[in-house]
């Protein structure tokens, strides 16, 4: 089994390589004109002076499509790879303090669009291909340092419109202030990014901004359901989608909460991480990063709808066919889908165990080593949780 998980995964690589090498750089241009869905990225590589700018495919119309991972649920690997790579970035070299000027100011009227604007960028040459992806964020096509970039039929998303102009409105306040008023997270994210947010504002790269923003809004869900009865039944849910494979066991317990992920990897072994808190919350950076804050999210929603607190455990096995990362958004949204959909009813930890392992190649066994909560419940019976 495991070897042959080992060359599925090398053979998934190869053919990754090979298909970002063939497509990866199919626009190359020293100028770009489109519509932008509307997008921004913030590089992270020579902090605190990175690449920053717009995000443009070479088409005119609705491209919001290609920046929306909440619409993204259901479509395969190579669809949205292909979405992706539509997508040339621009980029300027920018201080991440006290970001002013023009050009930035014309990227954060970008953020807060909520149509897809015209987008005119030049280019001080050709565009060059991207050959590597970050498993945080979603991969993008090729990238060029801007010469002049020029926006119009821009128009405003008011809510954000709003969160932007009140410079007392701290930056944390401002993301919930937005979820709340029904802004996607991925859209809350870009603003985050581009410095829109706080009192003293500065960039953050993409990758950093996502995982805060699903961090801000799931510790103000926990906070919320503390207040709420401890829920009174066993429930598995599951997932499965772009070669990963979720399953959420909710149970009776105040809230803690733990997520393990086991990977395949190209010397046919299983790798494994794991994370975990209680109601005071996780006391340093996941080992799993921003797949722990997603999922977090996603499962905290569930239980403030349901005004319910439970222990948590979410499994995630990472099959060998997930083999370029699109971003931990898919993480969020399998989960938010999981939780969408009717749970299986059991009657003892035991069972909820043996359900959320019964289609996963790894067994309950390693599961149950790696983590921390279920060798804390194996020493209790069910009872004490009622």
């Amino acid at each position: 089994m495991e070897s042959t998980a080992a060359e599925i995964r090398k053979s998934m690589e190869k053919h990754w390589n090979e298909y970002l090498s063939k497509y990866g750089n199919l626009f190359s241009s020293n100028s770009i004109s489109g519509s932008s869905p509307p997008s921004v990225f913030v590089g992270s590589f020579g902090y605190p002076k990175v690449g920053v700018g717009p995000m443009v495919p070479p088409i005119h119309g609705d491209t919001s499509l290609l920046d929306a991972p909440e619409k993204w649920l259901g479509k395969s690997l190579e669809e949205i790879v292909n979405f992706r790579l539509k997508l040339v970035r621009g980029t300027q070299s920018v201080s991440v303090n006290n970001p002013q000027g023009r050009y930035i100011e014309n990227l954060q009227e970008l953020a807060m669009s909520q149509n897809t604007p015209d987008s005119d960028i030049i280019f001080y040459k050709n565009t060059a291909p991207i050959t590597s992806i970050d498993g945080e964020s979603a991969p993008f096509g090729p990238i060029g340092e801007i010469k002049s970039a020029k926006f119009s039929g821009m128009s405003t998303s008011k809510p954000i419109e709003k969160t932007y102009y009140d410079t007392d409105l701290k930056a944390e306040d401002a993301v919930l202030q937005l979820y709340n008023s029904g802004i996607e997270i991925s859209k809350i994210q870009k603003c985050f990014s581009i410095g829109m947010f706080g009192k003293q504002r500065k960039l953050v790269p993409t990758r950093w901004s996502i995982t805060a923003t699903d961090d801000i809004i799931s510790n103000n869900l926990v906070s919320e359901i503390l207040d709420y009865s401890e829920l009174d039944s066993i429930l598995v849910f599951t997932h499965e989608h772009l070669g990963n494979l979720f399953s959420v066991l909710l149970f009776p317990h105040r809230w803690i909460f733990e997520m393990e992920e086991a990977w395949h990897t190209d010397k046919g072994e299983i790798g494994f991480g794991a994370d975990a808190e209680d109601a005071n919350g996780i006391d340093h950076y996941p080992s799993i990063a921003g797949a722990y804050y997603a999922a977090k999210l996603g499962v905290a929603e569930y239980l403030a709808r349901k005004k319910k607190q439970a222990g948590v455990l979410i499994l995630r096995e990472i099959r060998p066919d997930y083999a370029v990362p699109v971003g931990v958004w898919q993480v969020r949204e399998a989960i938010r889908a999981a939780m969408n959909k009717i749970p299986i009813l059991v009657d003892s930890l035991d069972q909820g165990i043996n359900l959320a392992c019964k289609q996963m190649s790894i067994s309950k066994n390693e599961w149950l080593s790696k983590g921390t909560i279920l060798k804390m419940l194996k020493q209790k019976t069910i009872t004490d949780y009622f």
